[in-house]
């Protein structure tokens, strides 16, 4: 008998977010609208907010996977002082946003397995420049394997426990982020973690 897969509902990777991290770190994950932006706290917002596009499901998991792997002094800073560059970007300047982009890839083709949500890689870049969307992928499937090999930045292992307790074990949102609070608490961070 086949288990009945459990649909991939934005309010519940907001609710297990959350639930690791609203009091841990005072970070909430929020939908938000055109682009996805990462704002610190301030005088009229307690908490740091993570808000991803449209309210996709996997935009929520890429977004995410930014703020796990960002320090406290990026994590003051808003979109963590990233710069962007919108589609249209020649070369040099795809080069050096696939070379920022594979450790937060990485991570979200995790938690994408860890809820068995099908990940594509993004290159991001609808310009002239031609894209090797293969070789990126592999780069990005490469750091994958070292994360699992050495382990995972503390909070992106907290949520990818959680992750897989909904979506895996089928455990209750509350179990799943108790599940994943004990792993944040037994986890020694990790080096990964960009300051």
């Amino acid at each position: 008998m086949s288990e009945i897969p459990i649909p991939h509902r934005i309010e519940d990777a907001i609710a297990l977010f959350d639930g690791l991290f609203a009091d841990t770190f005072r970070t909430r994950l929020l939908p938000g609208d055109d682009e996805p932006l990462y704002l610190p706290a301030n005088d009229d917002y307690a908490c740091h907010r993570v808000i991803f596009a449209h309210g996709f499901f996997a935009s929520a998991l890429h977004e995410l996977s930014h703020w796990c792997i960002a320090g406290p002094r990026r994590r003051a800073l808003e979109d963590y002082g990233y710069w962007y560059l919108p589609d249209g970007r020649d070369a040099q300047q795809q080069h050096a946003f696939e070379s920022v982009e594979i450790p937060p890839q990485a991570l979200e083709l995790l938690f994408s397995r860890a809820c068995g949500l099908r990940f594509h890689v993004s290159v991001d870049n609808l310009g002239e420049v031609t894209v090797d969307r293969d070789a990126f992928r592999t780069m990005v499937e490469t750091r994958a394997e070292r994360y699992e090999r050495e382990g995972l930045p503390q909070r992106a292992e907290a949520f990818r426990t959680a992750l897989s307790a909904f979506y895996h074990q089928h455990c209750p949102l509350s179990q799943a982020v108790a599940l994943g609070r004990a792993s944040l608490s037994n986890t020694v961070p990790k080096a990964s973690v960009v300051e």
